[in-house]
């Protein structure tokens, strides 16, 4: 039984690729390995479809069988119908001479009608099914894939890429694989007809399309090598293209009037994209067009022999339908291997994109055969060691020698200017990241020992950027705890204490209404502080042991955030909290402050400690800074006339 699985890979993920041969010597080594990479990575694709469904197999493999020998019978019917017609002409029963074979004649269009309507229905239920499972396949793959690689331009290429191809590429490699079975075995047939007047034929007919293959496979592999070489290009299309069409940018576009702006980009991008694509089409269409005319004249020549044939006697007026028809289905035969050849290999290039996204390391899981379980239920002890960070392929240290300890039931506050490394800080609390150097303990072991799942199910988190779901009100406020079972108290609660019931309870479905207008005609556009309201509702909705929160306030009104804090000091109660806050009367109250600098931490300790530093403290500054600018602004208010 053939083992269907994926191909070997190199670093890049991608399939080894043969280097080409500089001697003549290395041309048989070059072959072989150009050969195996093809098929391999075509049994990657069946592998696909037989998890899909092994009966899409089976089932295209017997209609691509019947494909390839109706022709003939076809041709057969044809030329015996012709000949007996010529025979029958003036008897008095001719009808009957031709009767069985009109029949069989009829009974031949019937099944070749079914065969086609099962073709379009196998080949449409299959590619809706691969597509389902490869986009299933890259879904599950994006769930596993390191926050880091969203940082590296050349992931970006990949996954483009993977979304583009991954689900055209495999049916259409999958149909065109049985489209050459059929092409192989009509052929075949055919040739065995021709074979009979003259050997020769199918030889010359052959050797005339072998130009045109060469120059099919060596332009389908520069098209390959183009569309990898323009992906940036692509991806800047995509990327204009989409900032047009984004309601969210849709306000920002036409108030600054960016357009053009946008549209001029584009069309400067999509020119030297079009440029080189046009020149590879018209180079292989010239040479195309240079070999079919030489292979058709060819067929001219051949088509007088088959006539000159009738004329001596020597065969049937019908059978120069068959010989004929035999000659053109021979060279179409020849010319659909060479094209549905080409497509499949190409289309094996290309899949490569989808095999190197599948195939991205994962770096973020347990370094132990069997991770630990963090406890639950209680604070936490969360030490960092010498830790440093660079994101991915930069050697700039975001944070660099960080020694820190939070302690169990401890309230964190870290302060900093934009850009400093709070909210790396924290990715790599949560192990979105993993340090460059150093290490980080929680509960005294190291984080990397723990289950991922069992470790992000401790932190209830909301981010600067947090999420924003189509989903119902009520289903975006559970997302706190996907897992735990529905509580309508909790739900409510969480609302509550969010101030999110304020705004919920006058919408048209309450809690079921569903938000954004992108699925449902009934959907409602929420405000940024509404947004910011549910995403802090879902922190409360969960019941985790370690709060951390990267500005949840930012986009609310001074007294909801001053209520909002309110609750969360009751939430955290017996709770390890860490907060990022831009405004310092925020971190009045924490049991300590870390004060961050271009990644390094410069200040620590509590608010009277760091304020005792006078005017030389980095903390003393920013915080008299917030306050001068409170009271001022406070003054001139009260000044303004009534």
């Amino acid at each position: 039984m053939v083992h269907f699985g994926p191909p070997p890979f190199g670093a890049e993920g991608y399939c080894k690729v043969p280097q080409k041969p500089k001697h003549l010597r290395d041309v048989p080594r070059y072959l072989r390995e150009l050969i195996g990479g093809f098929f391999k990575r075509l049994f990657y694709i069946y592998g696909i479809v037989w998890q899909t469904n092994p009966a899409i197999l089976i089932t295209m493999l017997l209609i691509s069988t019947a494909n390839g020998v109706l022709p003939l019978a076809g041709a057969y019917l044809t030329a015996e119908i012709l000949n007996r017609l010529v025979t029958s002409v003036g008897a008095e029963n001719g009808l009957q001479l031709v009767a069985t074979m009109l029949i069989l004649q009829a009974v031949y269009l019937f099944v070749s009608r079914i065969v086609g309507v099962a073709t379009n229905i196998v080949n449409r239920i299959s590619g809706e099914l691969v597509v389902n499972t490869i986009k299933l396949k890259l879904m599950n793959k994006a769930r596993e894939i390191d926050l880091a690689d969203y940082d590296r331009p050349e992931f970006y290429e990949r996954l483009e890429n993977a979304n583009r191809e991954a689900g055209m590429r495999p049916v259409q490699i999958l149909s065109a694989t049985f489209t050459l079975v059929s092409s192989c075995i009509s052929m075949i047939s055919f040739i065995v007809v021709l074979w009979a007047i003259s050997p020769a034929a199918p030889g010359i007919i052959a050797l005339l399309a072998l130009p045109q293959a060469i120059v099919s496979f060596i332009y389908r592999k520069k098209n390959v090598n183009y569309m990898r070489f323009r992906s940036k290009d692509r991806r800047q299309m995509e990327y204009y293209s989409r900032v047009m069409t984004d309601k969210d940018l849709a306000k920002e576009v036409r108030l600054f009037d960016l357009s053009d702006t946008m549209i001029n980009s584009y069309q400067s991008v999509f020119k030297k994209y079009y440029r080189g694509l046009k020149r590879l089409i018209f180079s292989e269409h010239a040479w195309s067009l240079g070999f079919s005319l030489l292979s058709t004249a060819a067929h001219c020549l051949l088509f007088v022999y088959v006539a000159k044939l009738v004329t001596d006697g020597s065969i049937g007026v019908g059978d120069y339908t068959l010989y004929t028809g035999a000659l053109n289905s021979v060279s179409a035969g020849v010319m659909s291997l060479v094209s549905t050849t080409s497509t499949i290999y190409e289309g094996t290039l290309f899949i490569d994109n989808m095999i190197a996204f599948m195939n991205e390391p994962i770096t973020i899981r347990p370094t132990v055969e069997e991770p630990k379980q963090p406890k639950r239920g209680c604070g936490h002890r969360i030490e960092f060691r010498n830790v440093s960070f660079c994101y991915p392929d930069t050697e700039v240290k975001v944070l660099e020698g960080i020694n820190l300890v939070i302690r169990e039931g401890e309230s964190l506050v870290l302060v900093g200017q934009n850009g400093a490394g709070k909210t790396t800080l924290i990715k790599l609390i949560t192990r979105l990241y993993d340090p460059t150097e150093g290490e980080i303990l929680l509960d005294g072991i190291n984080i990397k020992e723990y289950s991922l799942r069992q470790l992000y199910d401790i932190y209830g988190i909301i981010f600067q950027d947090f999420g924003r779901y189509a989903f119902t009100v009520r289903e975006n406020i559970t997302f706190g705890e996907i897992n735990a079972p529905n509580n309508e108290q909790r739900v409510l609660q969480a609302a509550h204490q969010s101030n999110a019931d304020s705004f919920i309870d006058h919408l048209s479905d309450g809690y079921e209404t569903p938000l954004m207008r992108i699925f449902e005609p009934n959907g409602t556009e929420l405000s940024t502080g509404q947004w910011q309201k549910l995403s802090v509702a879902r922190a409360f909705y969960g019941t985790k042991d370690i709060i951390i929160l990267d500005e949840p306030t930012a986009s609310l009104d001074p007294l909801a955030e001053q209520e909002i804090y309110q609750q969360f000091d009751e939430l955290r109660e017996g709770k390890t909290t860490i907060f990022v806050s831009h405004r310092l009367s925020n971190a009045v109250n924490a049991s300590k402050i870390i004060v961050l600098e271009r990644g390094k931490i410069i200040e620590e300790g509590t608010h009277t400690q760091l304020m005792a530093k006078g005017e030389g403290g980095a903390y003393h500054k920013l915080f008299t800074a917030q306050a001068g600018r409170y009271i001022e602004t406070m003054q001139e208010s009260e000044s303004m006339p009534k």
